[in-house]
Order: structure tokens, then sequence, then C-alpha cells
């Protein structure tokens, strides 16, 4: 019989962490990394309390991803970015063991229950779920909770790859995709990905410039996936109440041109040649 897992602990934090020190660290300790799905990950759940979305940072997030500007409500995909220097804080910690550099955001579903006021005090909190074989490799799952008071009102799951060899198989779920209907076609600039990260805080440098992007494989500069959907949700309009599921196929390359589809609650993000960069769906609750 397996051991039981150590119960989950809660650490409260004061501010929000730093990215460019966590980055550092998550860097040097990738090469001692040997990802196994069957390794231990952190129990720490990291809460940061009272806290209040910048105006400044929000409206930066907006304009670059297409929301409105003077919305009253965070747009749908923000309260991710106020969660990810605590997801990086777990992910470059030594108990954490998939190498951070190389690790792929494979997908995210989203769940708003009810409209998240821009100008409400909220309650962030962020766990590492558990780790998952992949056809290509092993998959970590980061769980992203916000609250207002007692109350959960939004909540997200991403996973993210550490590709690797492996025996396990599994069916893959990128076949037999309808082709939704073309409704708008965005040509993307070379610097999208500064943009991006000067309003998001994420600087990964596979999205920030073309010598960088080279370092890690990529010709050029890529999209940052969740730009992507963000940029699709903009264009699609989410309910206050919704649940999103997105899937993230393939880089997009900066600069680069791009066709948003549509149909009911269903979209995509299609590149030259067919190539499908994202698919996604959105579920009123």
């Amino acid at each position: 019989m397996a051991p039981t897992p150590p119960e989950r602990t809660d650490s409260v934090l004061t501010r929000s962490p730093s990215l460019a020190p966590l980055l550092a660290r998550g860097a040097v300790l990738s090469p001692f990394r040997r990802p196994d799905p069957a390794a231990a990950h952190p129990r720490t759940r990291l809460v940061l309390p009272g806290l209040r979305p910048d105006p400044a940072g929000l409206a930066a997030y907006a304009k670059v991803c297409g929301f409105p500007a003077a919305a009253d409500t965070l747009p749908v995909t923000y309260p991710h970015v106020l969660g990810f220097p605590l997801a990086m804080r777990l992910m470059s910690a030594r108990d954490f063991p998939l190498p951070l550099l190389g690790l792929v955001h494979t997908s995210i579903s989203v769940t708003r229950h009810r409209a998240t006021p821009s100008a409400a005090f909220y309650d962030l909190a962020v766990h590492v779920d558990g780790l998952a074989p992949h056809r290509r490799g092993t998959e970590a799952a980061v769980v992203t909770e916000l609250r207002s008071g007692d109350e959960l009102v939004w909540e997200s799951r991403s996973t993210y790859l550490a590709r690797h060899r492996t025996t396990h198989s599994q069916a893959s779920r990128r076949t037999g995709d309808p082709e939704l209907p073309a409704v708008e076609e965005w040509q993307l600039p070379g610097d999208l990905g500064r943009r991006y990260g000067a309003a998001s805080g994420d600087r990964n440098p596979i999205h920030l410039h073309p010598l960088t992007a080279r370092l890690f494989g990529f010709p050029r500069a890529i999209a940052h996936g969740m730009w992507t959907v963000a940029r699709c949700l903009a264009a699609h309009g989410v309910p206050d109440a919704a649940e999103v599921r997105a899937e993230f196929r393939a880089p997009v390359l900066l600069p680069g041109t791009v066709t948003y589809a549509a149909d009911g609650g269903r979209f995509a993000l299609r590149g030259g040649h067919g190539r499908v960069h994202l698919t996604g769906e959105v579920s009123p609750l």
C-alpha cells in the first residue's frame, strides 16, 4: 500500500514574491531535476490575504489583451496573473521535482463563480495539486483560488509539462476537432511578448527576443500562451459566472498572423496551413 501523502499546510505571505530571483533560482536548479510522475511534490499552499489589484497594472494588462479599458470587473484571466508569482515560488522551490526551464503550459481551466469587481480586496491561494504521467513526460497541476471573504469566487487549474522519455501511452485528445468558422485575423507584432511580459510579469526569455528564444529551440520569440487565451476570451466575451477550458496546441511565432475562429461557446486560434495554436470553450454556469 502506498504511503499517505502529508496534508497540505498553509504559508501566509505578506506580499507577492518578486519574479526575477525565482526565475534565476529555478534556472539554477533545473539541471538537477529528474522528472518522475511518482515523485513527491510541494505540500504547501501559499496564501496572500488582503490583495487588491493595482489599477495601473490592470489597465496595462487589459490594453495588451484587448479587454475593455474601463471595466468594473477583472478580466476572466487576470487572477492567473495575480497568482503567477506564487506559482513560480512553488515551482522554483527545491522540493518541486520538475525543471522550471523548459516547462510547457499545456492547458488551463477557469471557473468564475460570480463577477469579480476590480476594486475589491481578495485572498489569493496557490498550490500544486499533483503530478501525472503524460505521453510526452510528466505533467504538474497548479491550482489558483481567489476568495472574497469566505466565498470562492474564482479558481483555475493549469497543467505544465516537463518533456522527457517515457513508456507511458496515452491517447491524444488532439484529433477530430471540427474546424470553426473564422471571425477575425490578427497581425501580431514582434514586441508582443515584451509588452505582455511587462503587463503580466512573465518575462520568460522565449517570449522576449529572437536570440533568447533560439537558445530554447525556437526560431523566433513566441507569444505567451496566456496572452493567446486572454485575447480570444476578450473577443469572445465571458459571462460573469462561467467555466472556461483551453488547451495550448502549438506556439505562435512573433511577428505573425493568426486567425481567431469561434462558433457558439467554442473558440480556436489558427495559423498558416491550418495549424491550430489553441482550442477552448466557454460554458455559462
